[in-house]
Order: structure tokens, then C-alpha cells, then sequence
């Protein structure tokens, strides 16, 4: 069952205070459901590669998003989660050059079978690719080809644009 503070906590912040909402193992399903479904969320990640063992997030909130809520779940269409993902993003950090497929902007393209897509990575074993992404390109630049990393190291430091 959802707790009552916790959805009332969660509306609060979506809606009144702009704040993220980090998901802690005290929300429920229920709630990152409906966190995904306001129109103003946006799925991201804070988990930045490290040594030893990364949260597993590291490795995979992009993929559980469209795995498990969107093809499993069905909370989000494909369509509003890959938009969640890039151009709203994007568009709210000032990122002119990114976040859709136009002539002009950056070739940042993640390209995955939404059919196979999923995370792998656990807390025991967060250093695993996910399934299903054959190809992710970085500025027009191959990081990913099928499935491996290519050593290719294409990004840069965005900032903020006002």
C-alpha cells in the first residue's frame, strides 16, 4: 500500500517546488508510476561511473524505464518515455543542440530494440551492459557497437544555457 506522505510529499515537490524526486526504496511502485505519468517528470539519472561497485542505476535506469514500465508495465508509451528521456530534458536544461534527431544538432542516438531492451545490472553485479542496445552513437561517434564498448570517447561538458 502507498503511503499517504509519501504521495502527498511526492505531489508537493513535483508541483510546487520543482524539487527531484530521488527514488528511494521507501516509494512504491505506485508512486514512481505516477511520478512517470505527470507531465512534467523526467527520467534521469545521478549516478556518475566510479570505481569498485556503482549503483546498478549506473548501468541501468534507461533501460528498467523501457523494459519494465513501458513494455512490461505499460505506464508510459514508448513514445513519451523516449521523450522524457532526451528532448524534455534537453529543452529544460537549455541544451539547444540536443535531445531530437534534426539536421544541425548533436548525433547523440541510442538505438535499441524495444522488444528486448532491459537492464542487467544488480547490486551484486552493477558492471553489466544492459540487453538489447546494439549501437549508441556520441556526438556522431560509435561508443557502442554491438553491445561493446568501442573505447571511443566522443563526450563533452554541457552547460547550461540561459
Amino acid at each position: 500500500m502507498t503511503d499517504p506522505f509519501i504521495s502527498r510529499a511526492i505531489q508537493l515537490s513535483l508541483l510546487t517546488n520543482r524539487l527531484t524526486i530521488p527514488f528511494y526504496k521507501i516509494i512504491s511502485e505506485e508512486d514512481i508510476a505516477n511520478i512517470l505519468k505527470h507531465p512534467v517528470s523526467m527520467v534521469g539519472s545521478d549516478s556518475l561511473p566510479c570505481p569498485g561497485k556503482p549503483h546498478p542505476r549506473t548501468y541501468g535506469t534507461f533501460p528498467r524505464v523501457l523494459s519494465k514500465y513501458v513494455r512490461q508495465d505499460k505506464t508510459l508509451t514508448l513514445p513519451e518515455a523516449i521523450r522524457k528521456m532526451t528532448a524534455m530534458p534537453a529543452q529544460r536544461l537549455g541544451l539547444v543542440d540536443r535531445g531530437v534527431l534534426k539536421l544541425g544538432m548533436s548525433a547523440d542516438i541510442t538505438v535499441f530494440d524495444p522488444q528486448t531492451v532491459e537492464d542487467k545490472a544488480t547490486v551484486a553485479e552493477p558492471r553489466q551492459y544492459p540487453k538489447g542496445i546494439p549501437y549508441v552513437f556520441v556526438n556522431g561517434q560509435i561508443a557502442v557497437r554491438e553491445g561493446r564498448w568501442t573505447g571511443a570517447l566522443a563526450g563533452k561538458v554541457l552547460r547550461k544555457r540561459s
